[in-house]
C-alpha cells in the first residue's frame, strides 16, 4: 500500500511539473548589454553591445510623451542620461527594471517651479489592467510586452547606462 502511494505521488507531481507555466525569469547568456538607448519620438528602445545593436523593441510612453518630464503627475517620460538602478521582480507589470530619475538636473528643475519631480520610473511590461488597449498609457515609463520584458530583464544589469532621447 505505501509502495503505491508513492507512486502515485511521484505520478502526480510529474503530471503537475508538466501543467506548469514557463518562469518569467530567463537566463541570458549572450554580450553584455552596455547601453540602452530610448528615442521617444520613434517610439524605440535599442539594447546595445558596444556600437552593435542587440535588439529593437517597440515601446509606450507616458500619455503625454512630447517634453522633457518637469514634475510629478505630467504624463512624460523624461529625458537625459540615467542608469537602471533596481529591480523589480514582483511589478504589477509584469517585472521592471528601475531607472535612476530623477538626477540633479530634474531635482533643481522641478523645484525652481516649487514642485516634486516625481520618481519611480521604469522599463516595465504591460498591465491589461492599466493598458486599455491605449498607446502611450504609462505614467512617464517605457513599455513593452511581458515576453519583451522577460528578455530584457535577463539581460540588462544595474548599472547599465540608459539614454533617453526626445
Amino acid at each position: 500500500m505505501r509502495r503505491r502511494n508513492l507512486m502515485f505521488g511521484v505520478a502526480a507531481a510529474f503530471g503537475l511539473g508538466a501543467c506548469s507555466q514557463s518562469s518569467k525569469f530567463k537566463t541570458y547568456r549572450g554580450p553584455e548589454v552596455t547601453f540602452v538607448v530610448v528615442n521617444k519620438e520613434a517610439r524605440n528602445m535599442y539594447l546595445f553591445h558596444g556600437d552593435k545593436v542587440l535588439e529593437t523593441y517597440r515601446i509606450d510612453l507616458g500619455f503625454a510623451p512630447r517634453g522633457e518630464k518637469m514634475v510629478e503627475g505630467d504624463g512624460k517620460t523624461p529625458e537625459g542620461l540615467y542608469k537602471i538602478n533596481r529591480r523589480n521582480p514582483n511589478s504589477k507589470f509584469h517585472l521592471s527594471l528601475g531607472i535612476s530619475y530623477p538626477n540633479a538636473k530634474d531635482k533643481a528643475q522641478a523645484a525652481a517651479l516649487g514642485k516634486s519631480p516625481g520618481g519611480d520610473i521604469f522599463i516595465h511590461g504591460n498591465s491589461t489592467l492599466n493598458r486599455r488597449d491605449k498607446k502611450d498609457w504609462t505614467w512617464g515609463c517605457i513599455a513593452i510586452t511581458d515576453r519583451q520584458m522577460e528578455d530584457v530583464y535577463a539581460m540588462v544589469r544595474n548599472g547599465t547606462p540608459i539614454q533617453i532621447n526626445p
